[in-house]
């Protein structure tokens, strides 16, 4: 059987690396920061700073919720979350600030928002807004880690809280790790998201290049894809024939039968074609229902793969279920000489069909059969 583009088709499209879906990510994203806010209840309970406890329990719940609809909400209700979190991420980071100061580093949260930002935006907005708000939310991601400093200035810390140098330090390096793996998740998760649209991409082009070269009915070359193999084969200068073939009686067939049965009458000539010529030649669907093959051999190897093929589609059966016709085709071979551009081999070839369908149809003419 051969090939059909439709099968090909599938194949390529399944066959392209699909990078996790938009909700793992985003998933993954919101646990991990409500894991380290379940960490955050757990230090400032030890050292009992209650606006932080309460703040961060109403943190847990609200990524709690987010959580929730990441996993069963629409996507419009995505963009809730999202904003959801970038607000509160922001303010923790004022909220900590005034409670304990700006040593211990809550702000840099607020670093890890302008790519988060960005990559939310670009997968969840499909309009040309995103780009206006993913710029917005970047800048109010900046002003905000500026007015945390100019507030800490002014209003300094409500709490003081009774820890040592190395704790302060360890508090501090464990907010810088957690923001740098914000941002590395981020960088790789874009990564993925690259490649695998450049894959995508890449297979996509290959599809097009199918759809654009091959018969889609047939699977077969169509004429324009037919062009590099004739160029191939004269460059070559190893001897080899053109046959055009057309199917005998074909608009009584679309006419009687209708245009399905058609189609089916041309894909079973089709494969006897193709399973005929194999692997000495390129078949083609020249238009409508001519064909044109080309077969790399003189012209004794040609004619009685030609004449196989004859009588394969005069014996065949062609069949809906419903229906059962014979049909015969007539071919024409011309045999490709240096000093005549391919053009003319082709021109010669359909002369010889011609005359084979104003002299009975069903026939192989061949260069002896006409000067």
């Amino acid at each position: 059987m051969i090939m059909k583009i439709s099968e090909k088709i599938k194949k390529l499209v399944e066959r392209y690396i699909v990078a996790p879906p938009f909700k793992t990510k985003y998933l993954l994203t919101i646990t991990l920061i409500g894991a380290v806010h379940v960490y955050l209840v757990i230090l400032f309970s030890y050292y009992r700073v209650i606006p932080l406890i309460l703040f961060n329990i109403a943190s847990v719940a609200c990524y709690g919720y987010c959580i929730h609809t990441i996993k069963y909400g629409y996507k419009k209700d995505l963009a809730k979350t999202f904003f959801l979190t970038y607000l509160e991420i922001i303010l923790h980071s004022f909220t900590a600030t005034i409670c304990i100061g700006w040593s211990f580093g809550f702000p840099q949260y607020i670093i890890g928002l302008i790519p988060f930002g960005y990559y939310i935006c670009m997968s969840m907005i499909d309009s040309n807004k995103k780009y206006y708000i993913g710029t917005m939310m970047g800048v109010v991601a900046a002003f905000s880690f500026i007015a945390c400093r100019i507030l800490y200035l002014f209003v300094g810390p409500l709490y003081q809280m009774s820890v040592s140098p190395g704790a302060e330090a360890a508090i501090y390096i464990f907010n810088s790790i957690c923001n740098f793996f914000l941002l590395f998740l981020v960088t790789m998760i874009f990564i993925i998201d690259m490649q695998a649209v450049t894959v995508k991409l890449h297979d996509q082009n290959i599809l097009l290049d199918n759809m654009a070269s091959t018969d889609p009915l047939t699977g077969l070359y169509n004429r324009r894809s037919m062009q590099p193999f004739l160029d191939h084969a004269v460059k070559s200068d190893d001897p080899f024939c053109l046959v055009m073939c057309d199917i005998d009686s074909f608009k009584k067939v679309n006419d009687t039968y209708g245009h399905d049965f058609g189609d089916i009458v041309i894909k079973d000539i089709t494969e006897i074609i193709h399973r005929e010529v194999g692997t000495h030649g390129y078949v083609c669907r020249w238009g409508g229902e001519e064909f044109l093959f080309l077969y790399n051999g003189k012209l004794e190897d040609t004619l009685p793969v030609a004449e196989s093929i004859r009588q394969k589609i005069e014996k065949h059966v062609f069949t809906d279920q419903k229906t059962s016709i014979n049909c015969t085709i007539t071919m024409g071979i011309a045999t490709y000489r240096p000093d005549t551009p391919v053009e003319k081999t082709i021109k010669h070839a359909d002369d010889r069909l011609y005359y084979g369908k104003q002299n009975g149809k069903n026939r192989v003419i061949s260069a002896y059969d006409t000067a």
